[in-house]
């Protein structure tokens, strides 16, 4: 399959081989998201030697792997005996020097994390091997990849030991984005409509593999039920093993990211501290890892503090996880099917619709005509009575003086507004006016599947935007 979406990351990688000096580039994102189907596309047979380190495995067998690595791409009949990472580095020294020169040296090491088991003094190996050796050559590509992008980056980019400042780029792969989404399944043989791909991306989000474990011959509903409820179920298995594989003490992340999917608006800070009795530091490392891996995004509150940003979980497959696999005891193996035209599933589309188009902030611009303009997307809430409460999940404050109020309705069909609905947006926007004492123009924007039914109370809505400029790419 060929690689869809990743055109900057490829022509980053391309720039980094063609330069005439040795390159230390890191490649992260969360696991299953295409890092090392990435780099093995781009340079295929140009690698000088590779080494993938083993999850949970000694020191004794990394390094008997990476003997029989060394082996492998020399072309010798024998493996070499190595007792530490530092004999490990001597030999790939040894490796590399057999090789032409001026042939540029690609060396790859995956899952990067892993190698670095306890007391065995592989970063400090590491260190010396760039610092003493490769740093001093102006042939070698040197390229670290690893899931645990907690581990990449404090043991990496903000090393304060021999590493530090000596990374000489960064490539980190987000999910796709609708528009990639398309693109993918459409090269994978699975020509949905826009509606169905959109449904599917609430469920799985875009992560590549994810994406590839679909039927197309089976409709979305038939794959949903295969993947996250029948026995066995890929996507009900992977939840515990992604958080494992990324974080170390899992089970904090896992508390917060619970706490935070039990409330869709999102939490503040000390709502999260209350809630899993996580604070201080602890609890600023695990939301900035979490936000690094695209499970959170952080929203300032209009005319708020940085301490009371909200923190609300992003990540599609996350959301759907909780909503509906974890704690389910119902073993029915048909449960999507059975229970999709329920209120149940209503109101979570209409949630997890809100959240697609809040991490597609870039499009909703795009079709606003705004994408130069410098902007700021805020939540706002008041609490308060039946006539005083109110609440924006999303505002975009422009620069121009101009704020959108974004409404956000997930329907089957343009949607329609009626007179009560109307009115309730009056007075929301009454309600906001007030409270922040705000100079701008407002614009209430709708975002929608299909647009705003025409209709005698539309005329209330000044911007609207539709799920197809959801879809658009650069």
């Amino acid at each position: 399959m060929k690689l869809i979406a990743r055109n900057r990351e490829i022509k980053e990688l391309r720039r980094l081989y063609q330069s005439k000096r040795s390159e230390f580039v890191i490649v992260y994102g969360r696991r299953r998201i295409g890092k090392t189907f990435l780099v093995n596309q781009v340079f295929q047979n140009e690698f000088t030697f590779t080494y993938v380190g083993a999850r949970k495995q000694p020191q004794r067998v990394q390094l008997e792997r990476f003997a029989r690595q060394l082996q492998e791409f020399s072309g010798s009949p024998y493996s070499p005996n190595l007792n530490s990472w530092e004999e490990a580095f001597e030999q790939l020294k040894a490796l590399i020097k057999m090789r032409p020169a001026g042939e540029r040296k690609v060396i790859f090491f995956d899952e990067m994390p892993w190698i670095d088991t306890p007391r065995s003094s592989f970063v400090d190996a590491l260190e010396y091997f760039w610092n003493a050796w490769a740093a001093q050559r102006s042939d070698i590509l040197f390229i670290a990849c690893g899931s645990a992008t907690s581990w990449m980056v404090n043991k990496l980019v903000k090393n304060q030991g021999g590493l530090h400042n000596r990374i000489t780029a960064q490539i980190y792969l987000r999910p796709f984005n609708l528009g990639e989404c398309e693109s993918f399944l459409h090269e994978y043989g699975c020509h949905w409509d826009r509606y169905t791909i959109l449904q599917c991306y609430m469920a799985l989000g875009g992560v590549p593999f994810y994406l590839s474990l679909l039927n197309p011959s089976e409709s979305l509903v038939q794959n949903i039920d295969r993947l996250f409820f029948q026995k066995n179920a890929a996507m009900k298995e992977e939840f515990d093993e992604l958080f494992n594989a990324l974080f170390t003490h899992a089970d904090k992340y896992i508390d917060v990211v619970m706490a935070l999917a039990g409330k869709r608006e999102g939490m503040i800070r000390a709502e999260i501290i209350e809630k899993t009795k996580i604070s201080g530091g602890g609890l600023s490392m695990i939301l900035e890892n979490l936000e690094r891996c695209d499970f959170i995004e952080t929203y300032s509150k209009f005319k708020s503090s940085i301490r009371n940003s909200v923190y609300r979980l992003s990540d599609p497959y996350t959301l759907f996880y909780f909503k509906f696999v974890h704690n389910n005891n119902s073993k029915d193996e048909h449960y999507w099917s059975s229970n999709m035209n329920t209120p149940m599933i209503r109101s979570w589309q209409g949630f997890s619709f809100e959240t697609v188009c809040m991490s597609h902030l870039a499009q909703i611009k795009k079709a606003l005509g705004v994408s130069g303009m410098s902007t700021s997307a805020c939540s706002w809430r008041k609490s308060g009575g039946e006539n005083d409460g109110a609440q924006i999940d999303l505002l975009i404050d422009r620069s121009d003086r101009v704020i959108n109020i974004c409404e956000m309705k997930f329907s089957e069909k343009p949607y329609s507004i009626t007179k009560a609905y109307a009115d309730n947006l009056r007075m929301k926007m009454a309600v906001f006016t007030d409270a922040t004492h705000i100079r701008k123009s407002l614009a209430l924007t709708m975002i929608t599947t299909y647009g705003v039914l025409p209709g005698i109370h539309s005329g209330i809505v000044q911007n609207e935007v539709t799920m197809d400029d959801l879809f658009y790419q650069e």
